[in-house]
């Protein structure tokens, strides 16, 4: 008998933390030691176990203090010269310098401090544009620092750099803002969020150069936040919107940022210094005085799914798998030919789309999860057609369908052209479909309603098995040898919540939908399918996954729509692409997270 390694190809193992997605997905935030001064708007830089906080504001004073964290408590440091918030600051505890801010209502400053571990000296340079709620490089030092964006007023584009005696303009960031983060340094810094005066997720990243604007936004658009570490490896820290104030943290890899682990407090304008593995945040509004740590794991086990452990920390046998009900669809690319009622397979980042009625369209593109390229269309129009949906993007098979005529034909797709082979023995639009080039199902059909399947050797296609009774407009996923067909309409019952379940000879019935529907798409194996869209008889958002016994109400998709085209050998990773009403060209990506989840014996 073959074992759960044998199958999955991993033993039971004894972990005292779980599996993360990632080493950032694995932090968390503790407690640290409380400030002396609780303040917003405070100058901040450091590492973890070494930061600086100075000056800020409590009411109803500008301060200038200065406290100085070991990694377990703040002391009184000797005070800064000139009194003053919403500043910005970079370098270590034996060696920073802070610039900017507010020394009272309406009185920006331009002066510059520099710090020796001891006092505070002022700096006969001043920028060229006093201002507060900039940004500035954290990891920058007294003789190399970089400062950014801000509040003039107006809202400000400025970028500065200091060499060590000169203030000196540079190339502005390409979005004017107050009060973003920032990280990195004086040649390579990250500029992230802010106000414009709207709350912003946009990130700029600097060359020593020029300022380029990313493609990835912060998840939580937010101002008054605050940053730490490197451009290619960043924290965003808590923030606000006035309302609300939040307490997310962001991660930033160089290209995208990832939700972590939450503070334990919201907090906005506050202080924040270190990595983005060893971070810290300490004060905001309203004078707050707490400090936490953040720390990822340096080593981390990555998430495998269907890998079993025992969480020794929390004494609870574990297995990891995918996270439906934290699944969510998100907007994708645009098809270049708009339409509905096309075949589709392939992966979520490498699919392949066809066909379909815009009118009646030949019409092939690929999809890389991001974008489409147009490539060969096929030998003969038409629309409701069935297709290998656990083909690839490079092989791949459709069949049936309506020309306007009903259509038998079957077309196989080698990544460049599409031939046509065997048709079907039984012409039919509306069928549903699945399996792979090789190896085929089609089942039902219109007009008539028909119970007709077919299986496809690679070669030619053979009647089988009958489904239970005559439909159409069904959608299918899975295998030749373990398939399912799902929805549908049926006109003594009308829309279908019927499930029918096929192990390569026989049909039996498989758990029913919650809402009956037809012209809904489907992705993914037998065990673990996907159904969403359709016709309830209004277009319908409604995504459901199945388990192997039962269908389950998920995220539904943004947009209520109707035979849209399916993309997906996987339920946790699937697309949904154009539709009706109308001709579509949108597309929306579902994702299903793995997760870790308890296993409970009863």
């Amino acid at each position: 008998m073959a074992d759960y390694k044998g199958i999955k190809g991993f033993k039971v193992q004894s972990l005292s933390a779980d599996p993360a997605a990632s080493q950032m997905a694995g932090g968390a935030w503790a407690s640290g030691g409380a400030m002396n001064t609780g303040r917003d708007g405070v100058s901040s830089f450091g590492i973890q176990t070494a930061a600086i906080a100075a000056g800020g504001y409590q009411t109803p004073t500008t301060k200038d203090e200065t406290e100085e964290y070991d990694g377990t408590t703040w002391t009184e440091k000797n005070n800064i010269n000139t009194p003053r918030r919403l500043s910005s600051g970079a370098g270590i505890t034996t060696a920073g310098i802070i610039f900017g801010g507010i020394t009272a209502p309406g009185s920006n400053t331009g002066a510059t401090e520099t710090w020796n571990g001891t006092s505070w000296t002022t700096s006969p340079a001043s920028l060229n544009t006093p201002r507060r709620n900039a940004g500035s490089a954290q990891q920058g030092t007294t003789t190399a620092a970089l400062y950014f964006a801000g509040d003039v007023p107006p809202v400000s584009a400025l970028t500065e750099s200091f060499d060590g005696s000169t203030w000196s303009e540079v190339n502005d960031v390409n979005t004017a803002r107050e009060n973003p983060a920032g990280s990195g340094t004086q040649a390579a810094a990250l500029c992230f969020g802010g106000a414009e005066p709207g709350a912003s997720g946009a990130t700029e990243t600097w060359n020593g150069t020029s300022w380029t604007t990313s493609p990835a936004s912060l998840n939580t658009a937010r101002a008054y936040l605050a940053g730490a570490g490197s451009n290619t490896a960043a924290l965003a820290i808590g923030g606000g919107a006035y309302p609300p104030v939040f307490a997310n943290t962001e991660s930033w890899d160089g290209s995208t940022w990832t939700e972590v682990a939450d503070l334990a407090t919201a907090r906005a304008n506050l202080g924040g210094a270190g990595t983005n593995a060893l971070g810290l945040a300490y004060g905001g509004a309203n004078t707050l005085t707490a400090t936490e740590e953040w720390s990822a794991p340096a080593a981390w086990r990555p998430l495998n799914e269907g890998q079993v452990y025992y969480n020794t920390t929390s004494n609870a046998l574990k297995l990891t798998k995918p996270s439906f009900p934290t699944g969510t669809w998100a907007s994708g690319g645009t098809l270049n030919t708009g339409r509905h009622a096309g075949g589709g397979s392939g992966a979520q980042n490498a699919a392949i789309l066809f066909g379909g009625q815009d009118p009646k369209s030949v019409a092939t593109e690929t999809y890389d999860g991001t974008s489409y390229t147009s490539v060969n269309d096929m030998n003969t129009a038409r629309s409701t057609l069935g297709n290998a949906g656990q083909g690839s993007q490079t092989a791949t098979l459709g069949f049936g369908g309506i020309e306007p005529a009903l259509s038998a034909k079957t077309e196989s797709w080698n990544g460049t052209n599409w031939t046509e082979v065997n048709d079907l023995n039984t012409a039919r639009g509306y069928v549903a479909g699945f399996g792979t080039q090789t190896a085929a199902i089609c089942a039902i059909g219109y007009p008539p309603d028909s119970a007709l399947v077919e299986s496809w050797n690679g070669t030619s296609w053979t009647e089988v098995n009958d489904t239970p009774y005559a439909y159409a407009s069904g959608a299918g996923s899975g295998t030749q040898t373990a398939g399912l067909i799902f929805a549908g309409y049926y006109p003594p019952l009308g829309n279908q919540v019927a499930t029918f379940e096929y192990d390569g000879t026989n049909w039996a019935v498989g758990g029913a939908l919650n809402t009956g529907r037809n012209n809904a798409e489907g992705a993914g194996t037998q065990t673990s399918s996907l159904c969403f869209g359709g016709q309830v008889p209004a277009a319908t958002a409604k995504t459901e996954q199945y388990d192997g016994t039962a269908w389950t109400e998920v995220a539904d998709l943004a947009s209520a729509i109707i035979s849209s085209i399916s993309g997906g050998i996987s339920a946790t990773a699937a697309i949904s692409a154009g539709g009706a009403p109308g001709n579509l060209t949108s597309t929306e990506d579902w994702t299903a997270p793995i997760a870790n989840e308890t296993v409970t014996v009863s």
